[in-house]
């Protein structure tokens, strides 16, 4: 017997020699298969997301035990005991959690469902609409199956969603590792699990590497925390640029004029020729050049606070924060694997040109005037800023940020929409191959 469509099987693929064991496992199968067509939720079937994100985990989700729920806990008061000496932002850690894999599956798919529907529902449409009239006229007005192409569309992106996010739960660190606030706001989290996997092969302390990414949480979680437009702008361009997407429908016509809708595997098929690709249109390339500024904005002040806070503090903090900044600017495999399925890149490509920006600012305007730039969205550096960081904070330290930040809106166009002001440059950066490569 062949394998069963949707990511369901009957075990070991052979049928039971028992009829009535047989006929009760595929009623099962076909009650499951019903009820995930039955979805009615939106785009992305989000029951059967979670459910194969769960079974990629495997049993690889530790039981997180009381002596690193401790640990997780003092480390990240201890972070923020550090992060007050370098930064005017008070803390934004309400509460401290460690989470499993699981946990943080079911802790962050309600951002999740913000950040994937956009480009799910778009897709769903295009290859709903690519699919022949003939071939569901050949089905019959009276066929469900013609009335269902949707559900079928969404039950199969909701797979390829939770097969990605189940490779994620394996890889991130903290709540905030990639650089969105993805659980309620005030709570600081890290997985243990995860935790002890990244610091494998770094030859550091297993307390030093925690109390790094400690830190690192907890700074993410004083800029979310106190910069109120931050979070819900940083969601607002990932889903400006998920709408953004073009997608290449001579690719989808091709790839669906070979499905038949009475065989779901012959979608399942057509999902896994990279269908999800954006193209490179230029509304695309301002889109992502705007997510991306925005994401190096964030993870570069971040690289910054931690590195004033670790300081002397830390023997081994140099050695971390370049094995934090190679992992946040190429991403990992689930990472790569996910932006392919559903069209999100969510790497600063550019965080040394802005840790380099942040620093240069602070040396020119001191701890207050750099984390006032972050008032208000329009004082934001923007990406001609990025090409010359060190520069920037020479500039910057001829202006103050306005008295009444009310008069701003902030509805008006981000401020990577606009150019910035022409200045001399400031001195160049001086950058290896090492910022080459992950730049």
């Amino acid at each position: 017997m062949t394998n069963l469509p949707f990511g369901f099987g009957t075990g070991d693929g052979e049928p039971p020699k028992d009829p009535q064991e047989f006929a009760a496992q595929m009623g099962g199968f076909f009650g499951e298969l019903q009820k995930l067509l039955s979805w009615t939720g939106g785009p992305v079937n989000w029951d059967l997301a979670k459910q194969l994100a769960v079974q990629t985990l495997g049993d690889s989700t530790a039981i997180v035990s009381p002596a690193d729920r401790a640990a997780t806990a003092d480390a990240l008061r201890l972070a923020d005991l550090w992060l007050d000496d370098v930064t005017d932002l008070p803390s934004g850690v309400k509460t401290t959690e460690s989470w499993t894999r699981r946990e943080w599956l079911d802790k962050t798919i309600p951002v999740w469902t913000q950040l994937c529907e956009p480009v799910a529902a778009r897709v769903v449409s295009a290859m709903s609409a690519a699919i022949p009239a003939e071939q569901l006229q050949a089905l019959g007005a009276g066929n469900p199956l013609a009335g269902i192409m949707n559900q079928v569309s969404g039950l199969m992106f909701g797979a390829q969603v939770g097969q990605g996010l189940g490779g994620l739960a394996q890889e991130v660190v903290s709540a905030t590792d990639i650089g969105i606030p993805l659980g309620p706001t005030g709570l600081a989290a890290l997985l243990p699990e995860n935790v002890a996997a990244f610091s494998d092969g770094l030859a550091r302390p297993a307390d030093e590497v925690r109390l790094y990414l400690a830190l690192r949480e907890a700074a993410h979680q004083r800029l979310f925390s106190h910069v109120p437009w931050l979070r819900q702008r940083l969601l607002d361009t990932v889903e400006a640029y998920s709408r953004g997407i073009s997608l290449d429908m001579s690719a989808i016509e091709s790839a669906m004029s070979g499905v038949d809708p009475m065989n779901p595997e012959s979608v399942q098929e057509a999902l896994s020729g990279g269908l999800f690709a954006p193209q490179q249109t230029p509304e695309q390339q301002a889109a992502l050049r705007r997510l991306e500024t925005l994401l190096a904005l964030v993870e570069g002040w971040v690289d910054a606070v931690v590195a004033a806070a670790a300081g002397d503090r830390m023997p081994g903090a140099e050695a971390l924060r370049e094995a934090s900044r190679r992992r946040r600017a190429t991403g990992g495999p689930a990472e790569q694997t996910f932006a392919t399925l559903v069209g999100l890149e969510l790497r600063p490509r550019r965080l040394r040109e802005a840790a380099a920006l942040w620093w240069s600012v602070t040396e020119k305007r001191g701890v207050s005037g750099r984390d006032e730039i972050w008032a208000h969205p329009d004082l934001l550096p923007s990406a001609e800023d990025l090409d010359d960081p060190l520069g920037y904070g020479e500039k910057v330290g001829q202006f103050d940020a306005p008295d009444d930040l009310s008069e701003l809106d902030v509805d008006e166009p981000s401020p990577t929409d606009r150019p910035s002001p022409t200045n001399e440059r400031g001195p160049t950066d001086e950058r290896g191959p090492a910022d080459d490569e992950a730049s």
